[in-house]
C-alpha cells in the first residue's frame, strides 16, 4: 500500500470511544469517528447477531452520554465545531432520530447527562446560574424537568471541578465530585434527587483524588482512592457508611474500577508499563480473578451469556474493537467482533507497523518508556510524538497519524514522559516536583539523544509534534533544543503562554493548571513566566508550523495570537495552519487529510534544509 492509499485508508479507519453497555446487557453503544464528516453514535446487540446500527448522522461531533434506564434509548451530546458547549438529545434505538432535550448553543459547559427512571428529569452538571442565566466558575449539579423546562440546583460546589454526576439506578441519589479543599484533590459527595441532603461522604485527604461509581444495587459504591504512594480500591455502603478496602497494594497501579450494569463483580483495570491488565473482584470476599495474558489490550465491559464478556480490544495492529470473548481464553482467535470493524477498512494487520517498546534513562536516572515505530528501509528522518494530558499515556494501539508518518518514510517515537499515567502514581506525580515545562521536557530530550546514540535518528533530521500538552512540549523543544536535536516543530493546539492559557481556558480546567504548577499565576508568577515558551521564541533556530482549532475552549486561539505577535517582533519565520471548524484537536477526516499531508511535507522539507 503506497502512502496515498495508506492516507485514505487511515482516514476511513473508525476510531472508537466511550463504549457503554445497556442496563439489560443486550446492547452496546459507542462513538465512532471517521465514519462520516464528524463523530457519530452506533450500537450493536451484544450477542453478535446483527451488524452495528447507526443512531446519529450529523455534521458535528456527537458523543454517547448514557443509556436510558429502560435500555430502549440513549442520550447523546453534540457541540458545534468542537466548542464543547453541548446540547443533549434522546435517540430511540427503534426510531433513531435526535430529539432535543436541552437548548442549543448554551452559554455554559454541560457535563454528563442521565435520564431519571421517571423519565421526566435529566441530571447533569453545568457551570451556569439559572437564576441569572450567566456562566459561572463552579460547576453545579442540576435536575432538569423535561416537561416544564425548570432547572433545580441540587448541589453547589464552591470551586470549579471537571466531573460528570452519577445517578444511581433507582434515581434516588447522585454521586458527584468537589475540589473545594485543594486544586489537586477530589472528594466524593452525595446528594439526593430532591436536593435536601448534600454531604461529603469520602475524603482521603485535601490534595488526594477519589473516584466513585455505583453498584447496580443502588446502595454500594466502588471507590478508587489515592494515597501518597498508590491507589487503593474498596467499597462504601450507604447502609452503614463503612468503607472497606479490598486492594491496597503499593506494587499495583490500578487506574479504573467499576461494576457493569448486569454484574455483581468489580472490574479492575490495572496498567503496568503502559500495558493493560484486567481482573474481576468479588466485593464480598475480595477474591480476585485475573485474565490470562493476551496480545491485545483488554477492558472488560459487561458479562453476557455462556460465561463470555463484552470487552474493548486493541493493539497497534488491531483497530479499536468491541468483542465477545471467553474469560478463560481471551486470545484474538477466540473473539467475536461486535463492530465488524475490519469490514469497514481496506487495511490488513500487515499494513500496520507494530509498536516496539523503547526505553532510556532520564538525566536523573529515571527510566522512561516510549513506543518506537520504524520505517521500512532508510528513514527520511525521525518524528517525536508527544501525547497530551499530561495525565494520560500512549499505548500499544493504532495512532493513524503515526502510522501515516511511517508510511511516508519516517521513524516515530511516541514518548511516555514523567507525568504520564500507566507507570504508577509516583511516576505520574513526578511532574509536579518542578511543574509543567520542567524535568519531563528533559525526558523527551534524553529520548532524542537515545535515538541518536542507537543509530535510529540522525542529528538535524528530527522533528516534534503533538496535540494539547504535546503541542506545548513541541513549543518547549523548539525554544530550548538546538537544531541538531529538533530541526522542526509542529505544535497542535499547544499552550504558548501559561498565564493566557489559565485565564482563557474553561473554568473547570483551571484547577488542573494550579495542581500541576503548584499554584495560580498570582501565587507562582515566576514559574508561569519561566515555563511559557512565548517568552523564548527569539531562541528558535528550527522550522515552525503552528496548528490550531479556532473553536478550542481548552487551549484557546488566544495562545496563537499572542505568540504570533512575539514571533513577528523577534523576526522568527513560521507557518500557521488553522481550522475554523475544529476545537481542541483536529478530528474531522477532511481536515485530517490536510493536516497529515502538511505535517509530512513540513518535516520532510525541514530535514532537507537542515
Amino acid at each position: 500500500m503506497n502512502p496515498d492509499q495508506m492516507l485514505e485508508a487511515m482516514l476511513n479507519l473508525p476510531l472508537l470511544r466511550a463504549p457503554k453497555v445497556s442496563r439489560d446487557g443486550k446492547w452496546i453503544a459507542w462513538t465512532w469517528f471517521r465514519t462520516g464528516p464528524a463523530a457519530d453514535v452506533y450500537c450493536a446487540p451484544t450477542d453478535g447477531s446483527a451488524p452495528p446500527i447507526r443512531l446519529t448522522e450529523t455534521p458535528d461531533e456527537t458523543w454517547l452520554a448514557s443509556w436510558t434506564p429502560d435500555s430502549d434509548a440513549i442520550l447523546v451530546a453534540q457541540d458545534r465545531d468542537g466548542d464543547e458547549r453541548y446540547q443533549l438529545f434522546r435517540v430511540d434505538i427503534n426510531n433513531p432520530r435526535m430529539q432535543p432535550l436541552t437548548k442549543a448553543a448554551p452559554n455554559f459547559f454541560l457535563r454528563g447527562g442521565q435520564l431519571h427512571p421517571k423519565r421526566r428529569w435529566l441530571v447533569y452538571a453545568a457551570n451556569v446560574d439559572v437564576a441569572s442565566g450567566e456562566e459561572i466558575e463552579p460547576t453545579w449539579v442540576y435536575r432538569h424537568d423535561l416537561e416544564s423546562g425548570d432547572r433545580v440546583v441540587l448541589a453547589q460546589p464552591e470551586k470549579p471541578c471537571y466531573y460528570a454526576p452519577r445517578l444511581n439506578y433507582a434515581g434516588t441519589h447522585i454521586l458527584y465530585t468537589r475540589k473545594d479543599r485543594h486544586p489537586a484533590g477530589r472528594q466524593i459527595w452525595l446528594v439526593d434527587i430532591e436536593g435536601k441532603e448534600d454531604r461529603e461522604i469520602i475524603n482521603c485527604g485535601p490534595s488526594l483524588k477519589v473516584y466513585a461509581s455505583w453498584f447496580p444495587d443502588n446502595q454500594r459504591v466502588v471507590v478508587l482512592a489515592e494515597t501518597e504512594t498508590h491507589r487503593r480500591m474498596g467499597v462504601w455502603s450507604r447502609s452503614d457508611e463503612v468503607l472497606r478496602w479490598l486492594i491496597d497494594d503499593p506494587a499495583r497501579n490500578i487506574e479504573a474500577a467499576f461494576v457493569p450494569p448486569n454484574s455483581d463483580h468489580i472490574v479492575v483495570l490495572e496498567v503496568q508499563q503502559a500495558r493493560r491488565h484486567a481482573s474481576l473482584v468479588d466485593p464480598d470476599t475480595g477474591e480476585e480473578t485475573s485474565l490470562p495474558e493476551s496480545p491485545m489490550n483488554l477492558t472488560l465491559l459487561a458479562p453476557v451469556e455462556s460465561g463470555e464478556w463484552v470487552a474493548l480490544a486493541y493493539n497497534s495492529q488491531q483497530p479499536d474493537d468491541l468483542v465477545r470473548l471467553p474469560l478463560k481464553d481471551p486470545q484474538p482467535e477466540s473473539t467475536v467482533s461486535l463492530t465488524r470493524v475490519w469490514e469497514r477498512t481496506a487495511l490488513k494487520p500487515s499494513d500496520l507497523t507494530p509498536a516496539e517498546d523503547f526505553r532510556w534513562l532520564a538525566t536523573d536516572g529515571l527510566e522512561i518508556q516510549g513506543w518506537l515505530y520504524r520505517a521500512a528501509g532508510d528513514a527520511k528522518g525521525t518524528i517525536i510524538y508527544v501525547h497530551g494530558g499530561p495525565t494520560y499515556h500512549s499505548e500499544d494501539w493504532i495512532n493513524t497519524q503515526l502510522q501515516f508518518f511511517v508510511a511516508r518514510g519516517f521513524n516515530v517515537l511516541d514518548v511516555n514522559y514523567r507525568g504520564s499515567t500507566g507507570f504508577g502514581l509516583s511516576f505520574q506525580d513526578a511532574i509536579k516536583a518542578e511543574g509543567w515545562g520542567g524535568q519531563e521536557q528533559e525526558d523527551i530530550r534524553a529520548g532524542i539523544e537515545a535515538l541518536i546514540a542507537s543509530g535510529i535518528a540522525t542529528p538535524g533530521e528530527i522533528g516534534i509534534t503533538g496535540t494539547s500538552y504535546g503541542g506545548y512540549s513541541a513549543w518547549c523543544a523548539i525554544t530550548r533544543y538546538p537544531p541538531q536535536l529538533v530541526a522542526a516543530a509542529a505544535p497542535i493546539c499547544g499552550m504558548t503562554d501559561l498565564v493566557v492559557d489559565y485565564e482563557t481556558t474553561r473554568p473547570d480546567l483551571r484547577p488542573y493548571s494550579e495542581e500541576m504548577m503548584g499554584g495560580s499565576p498570582d501565587e507562582v508568577p515566576e514559574r508561569f513566566y519561566e515555563r511559557s515558551p512565548l517568552h523564548f521564541v527569539g531562541d528558535i533556530r528550527g522550522k515552525l508550523l503552528i496548528v490550531q482549532g479556532m473553536q478550542d475552549p481548552n487551549v484557546t486561539p488566544e495562545n496563537v495570537r499572542v505568540v504570533r505577535s512575539k514571533l513577528n517582533e523577534a523576526g522568527v519565520p513560521y507557518e500557521v495552519l488553522a481550522f475554523e471548524d475544529e476545537g481542541h484537536g483536529i478530528v474531522r477526516p477532511k481536515n485530517l487529510k490536510v493536516l497529515y499531508t502538511r505535517l509530512a511535507e513540513f518535516f520532510e522539507s525541514a530535514f532537507k534544509d537542515s
